[in-house]
């Protein structure tokens, strides 16, 4: 047992190439996702020390110093969902965090974009491209926030990181 604990482990931290795609057109919109995510990042890291500004003007029900600490977290998450999009080399457990994180970079935006929607703040900036574009807050950052759900679901459709069999295959042996 310790041996193909063993076996299973190695492969999980050990950086792999990505397995092929479930199909072209989950390659190709993870491409675009995977670009979408880049110029969110790249904007709001080229103004990052006013973006904990935008997200205290949210009114979000959290205290103004984890304002700075989801500015943080936002663009840690975009940047870190980019590499499983690029099908880059990575350890198992890598591809499976990075998915999560293409998913929790969509989700925040689709959060963001109904709470803006739904509460009655004067927001002026969304926020999506930080400080450096400014962007006023509407239904349009509710489709581009479902658009990134569609997409992410689709990359990680098309993606997925499993490979199927490998796991039974090592365990037979």
């Amino acid at each position: 047992m310790h041996q193909v604990y063993t076996k299973i482990m190695s492969g999980f931290v050990k950086a792999q190439e990505a397995a092929a795609p479930k199909s072209t057109w989950g390659s190709y919109l993870a491409i675009v996702y995977a670009a979408l995510l880049v110029i969110l990042s790249v904007a709001q890291l080229f103004s990052f020390e006013t973006f904990s500004s935008v997200i205290l003007s949210y009114w979000l029900p959290v205290s103004q110093p984890a304002t700075h600490l989801i500015a943080a977290l936002i663009v840690t998450v975009e940047v870190f969902s980019i590499p499983f999009l690029l099908r880059m080399k990575l350890s198992v457990a890598m591809r499976w965090f990075s998915m999560f994180l293409g998913w929790l970079a969509a989700a925040w935006w689709l959060f963001i974009s109904l709470w803006m929607l739904l509460t009655t703040n004067a927001i002026t900036n969304s926020g999506v491209l930080g400080t450096a574009i400014p962007l006023k807050p509407g239904w349009w950052l509710l489709i581009l926030s479902g658009l990134m759900v569609a997409l992410a679901i689709k990359a990680a459709w098309g993606l997925w990181p499993a490979r199927h069999g490998k796991l039974s295959a090592k365990l037979k042996k």
